[in-house]
Protein backbone atom coordinates (compact mmCIF):
# COMPACT_ATOMS: atom_id res chain seq x y z
CA UNK A 1 0.00 0.00 0.00
CA UNK A 2 1.17 3.72 -0.51
CA UNK A 3 1.00 6.25 1.77
CA UNK A 4 -0.25 9.98 0.68
CA UNK A 5 3.09 11.13 2.02
CA UNK A 6 4.90 8.88 -0.61
CA UNK A 7 2.85 9.88 -2.93
CA UNK A 8 3.05 13.62 -2.25
CA UNK A 9 7.29 12.62 -1.73
CA UNK A 10 7.04 11.30 -5.43
CA UNK A 11 4.61 13.88 -7.33
CA UNK A 12 7.42 16.68 -5.67
CA UNK A 13 10.31 14.47 -6.58
CA UNK A 14 9.31 14.73 -10.26
CA UNK A 15 8.27 17.99 -10.48
CA UNK A 16 12.01 18.97 -9.35
CA UNK A 17 13.83 16.40 -11.73
CA UNK A 18 12.54 18.36 -14.49
CA UNK A 19 12.81 21.96 -12.92
CA UNK A 20 11.46 24.39 -15.21
CA UNK A 21 10.05 22.09 -17.68
CA UNK A 22 6.44 22.58 -16.95
CA UNK A 23 5.33 21.11 -20.23
CA UNK A 24 6.45 18.05 -18.64
CA UNK A 25 5.32 18.44 -14.97
CA UNK A 26 1.83 19.68 -16.55
CA UNK A 27 2.05 16.07 -18.62
CA UNK A 28 2.72 13.74 -15.65
CA UNK A 29 0.37 15.30 -13.52
CA UNK A 30 -2.61 15.19 -15.98
CA UNK A 31 -1.74 11.02 -16.48
CA UNK A 32 -1.60 10.80 -13.18
CA UNK A 33 -4.72 11.98 -12.58
CA UNK A 34 -6.44 10.17 -15.06
CA UNK A 35 -4.52 7.32 -14.07
CA UNK A 36 -6.77 7.93 -10.68
CA UNK A 37 -9.96 8.00 -12.05
CA UNK A 38 -9.36 4.54 -14.10
CA UNK A 39 -7.97 2.60 -11.38
CA UNK A 40 -10.18 3.56 -8.31
CA UNK A 41 -13.31 3.13 -11.21
CA UNK A 42 -11.95 -0.23 -12.34
CA UNK A 43 -11.39 -1.46 -8.84
CA UNK A 44 -7.79 -1.97 -9.11
CA UNK A 45 -6.51 -3.90 -6.05
CA UNK A 46 -4.27 -1.34 -4.05
CA UNK A 47 -0.88 -2.28 -4.97
CA UNK A 48 -2.06 -2.77 -8.62
CA UNK A 49 -3.33 0.91 -8.24
CA UNK A 50 -0.17 1.93 -6.80
CA UNK A 51 2.06 0.89 -8.95
CA UNK A 52 -0.31 2.58 -11.59
CA UNK A 53 0.04 5.84 -10.17
CA UNK A 54 3.91 5.82 -9.59
CA UNK A 55 4.06 4.49 -12.42
CA UNK A 56 1.83 7.64 -14.13
CA UNK A 57 4.18 10.03 -12.40
CA UNK A 58 7.41 8.69 -13.81
CA UNK A 59 6.29 7.30 -16.74
CA UNK A 60 8.33 9.86 -19.11
CA UNK A 61 10.40 10.67 -16.83
CA UNK A 62 13.16 9.66 -19.35
CA UNK A 63 12.38 12.01 -21.67
CA UNK A 64 16.02 14.58 -20.64
CA UNK A 65 18.02 11.91 -20.68
CA UNK A 66 16.74 10.71 -24.36
CA UNK A 67 17.07 13.55 -25.71
CA UNK A 68 20.61 14.45 -24.55
CA UNK A 69 21.75 10.90 -25.74
CA UNK A 70 20.04 10.45 -28.33
CA UNK A 71 18.62 14.43 -29.66
CA UNK A 72 14.87 12.25 -29.48
CA UNK A 73 12.07 12.14 -27.14
CA UNK A 74 11.04 9.21 -29.05
CA UNK A 75 9.32 6.69 -26.88
CA UNK A 76 11.65 3.88 -27.23
CA UNK A 77 14.42 6.37 -25.84
CA UNK A 78 12.12 6.94 -22.80
CA UNK A 79 11.89 3.20 -22.41
CA UNK A 80 15.41 3.29 -22.04
CA UNK A 81 16.87 6.37 -20.28
CA UNK A 82 13.67 6.28 -18.09
CA UNK A 83 13.72 3.29 -15.28
CA UNK A 84 17.31 3.74 -13.82
CA UNK A 85 15.98 7.75 -13.04
CA UNK A 86 12.85 6.03 -11.79
CA UNK A 87 15.43 3.35 -9.90
CA UNK A 88 16.97 6.21 -8.18
CA UNK A 89 14.20 8.00 -7.28
CA UNK A 90 12.37 5.74 -5.72
CA UNK A 91 14.73 4.04 -3.62
CA UNK A 92 15.66 7.46 -2.53
CA UNK A 93 11.98 7.67 -1.44
CA UNK A 94 12.74 3.70 0.31
CA UNK A 95 9.84 2.38 -2.31
CA UNK A 96 9.80 -1.54 -1.30
CA UNK A 97 12.05 -3.22 -4.10
CA UNK A 98 8.95 -5.68 -5.15
CA UNK A 99 6.54 -2.31 -6.05
CA UNK A 100 9.22 -0.40 -7.49
CA UNK A 101 10.90 -3.27 -10.00
CA UNK A 102 6.68 -3.34 -11.14
CA UNK A 103 6.97 0.73 -11.77
CA UNK A 104 10.67 0.54 -13.27
CA UNK A 105 9.14 -2.33 -15.75
CA UNK A 106 6.01 -0.02 -16.62
CA UNK A 107 8.11 3.08 -16.99
CA UNK A 108 10.61 0.62 -19.63
CA UNK A 109 7.73 -0.61 -21.69
CA UNK A 110 4.65 2.52 -21.34
CA UNK A 111 5.27 2.79 -25.37
CA UNK A 112 5.09 -1.03 -25.85
CA UNK A 113 1.83 -1.62 -26.47
CA UNK A 114 1.91 -5.06 -27.83
CA UNK A 115 3.62 -5.75 -24.15
CA UNK A 116 0.33 -5.43 -21.93
CA UNK A 117 0.57 -8.05 -19.05
CA UNK A 118 -1.51 -6.30 -16.26
CA UNK A 119 -4.38 -3.74 -15.29
CA UNK A 120 -1.95 -1.31 -14.67
CA UNK A 121 -0.50 -1.43 -17.82
CA UNK A 122 -3.30 -1.22 -19.83
CA UNK A 123 -4.70 2.37 -17.33
CA UNK A 124 -1.13 3.40 -17.72
CA UNK A 125 -1.45 3.01 -21.40
CA UNK A 126 -5.09 4.73 -21.46
CA UNK A 127 -4.15 7.48 -19.23
CA UNK A 128 -1.15 8.71 -21.65
CA UNK A 129 -3.35 8.15 -24.68
CA UNK A 130 -6.02 10.74 -23.09
CA UNK A 131 -3.15 13.42 -22.06
CA UNK A 132 -1.82 12.98 -25.74
CA UNK A 133 -4.72 13.18 -27.59
CA UNK A 134 -5.60 16.71 -26.22
CA UNK A 135 -2.09 18.25 -25.93
CA UNK A 136 -1.51 16.73 -29.63
CA UNK A 137 -4.81 18.36 -30.79
CA UNK A 138 -5.37 14.80 -32.42
CA UNK A 139 -8.30 15.06 -34.88
CA UNK A 140 -11.45 12.79 -33.97
CA UNK A 141 -10.69 9.90 -36.38
CA UNK A 142 -7.03 9.82 -34.78
CA UNK A 143 -8.78 9.73 -31.13
CA UNK A 144 -11.27 6.88 -32.11
CA UNK A 145 -8.74 5.02 -33.96
CA UNK A 146 -6.88 4.85 -30.66
CA UNK A 147 -9.62 4.01 -28.80
CA UNK A 148 -10.53 1.39 -30.95
CA UNK A 149 -6.45 -0.21 -31.04
CA UNK A 150 -5.81 0.49 -27.43
CA UNK A 151 -8.42 1.17 -25.23
CA UNK A 152 -9.39 -1.82 -22.92
CA UNK A 153 -11.30 -0.40 -19.91
CA UNK A 154 -14.61 0.62 -19.10
CA UNK A 155 -13.67 3.82 -17.47
CA UNK A 156 -10.91 4.72 -20.50
CA UNK A 157 -13.40 4.39 -22.97
CA UNK A 158 -15.92 6.52 -20.80
CA UNK A 159 -13.31 8.84 -20.65
CA UNK A 160 -12.21 8.84 -24.43
CA UNK A 161 -16.31 9.48 -24.94
CA UNK A 162 -16.84 12.42 -22.29
CA UNK A 163 -13.56 14.03 -23.65
CA UNK A 164 -13.65 13.73 -27.18
CA UNK A 165 -17.15 12.65 -28.58
CA UNK A 166 -15.75 9.61 -29.86
CA UNK A 167 -16.44 5.94 -29.48
CA UNK A 168 -13.87 3.18 -28.69
CA UNK A 169 -15.92 0.34 -29.41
Amino acid sequence: MMSKQLMAALLLRMASYNGSDTRRIDHALKVYGYAQMIGGNEEMPAPVRANLLMAAVLHDIGIHNAEAKYHSAAGRYQEIEGPPVARAILEELGVPVEMAERVYFLVGHHHSYTQVDGPDFQALIEADFLVNIEEDGLSKESAASIGEKYFRTESGKALLSSLFGVSAE
